[in-house]
């Protein structure tokens, strides 16, 4: 089955940072394009970062919002997506999603709360 599996998250206050992780079965992550998105509640989804697949040259983009502060990385040793999001702000208080689009696989939703 198709499945990505998150971990990390949690309450931080502002300027501090987290790294979100996820884990990809039955997929191989470096072969795809992974996408990072969040929600913040009663709003709809925003996406956040994409990574190619080596086909694509493994590019990187990020929503202008986060440019500079979040890096998208791929351990493809362990098959995991990363998320490392530095000088967090209240505004990144989302649930976050790493998800591959065409699969249809999302993973189950990391809470980031920034707050003082």
């Amino acid at each position: 089955e198709v499945q990505v599996v998150q971990s990390g998250g949690g309450s931080v206050q502002p300027g501090e940072s987290l790294r979100l992780s996820c884990v990809a079965s039955e997929f191989t992550l470096s072969t795809v394009t992974m996408n990072w998105v969040r929600q913040v509640a009663g709003k709809g989804l925003q996406w956040v970062a994409r990574i190619g697949g080596n086909n694509r040259g493994s590019r990187i983009t990020y929503a202008d919002s986060v440019k500079g502060r979040f890096t998208i990385s791929r351990d493809s040793a362990r098959n995991t997506l990363h998320l490392q999001m530095n000088n967090l702000k209240p505004e990144d208080s989302a649930v976050y999603y790493c998800v591959h689009f065409s699969l249809g696989a999302w993973g189950q939703g990391t809470r980031v709360t920034v707050s003082s």
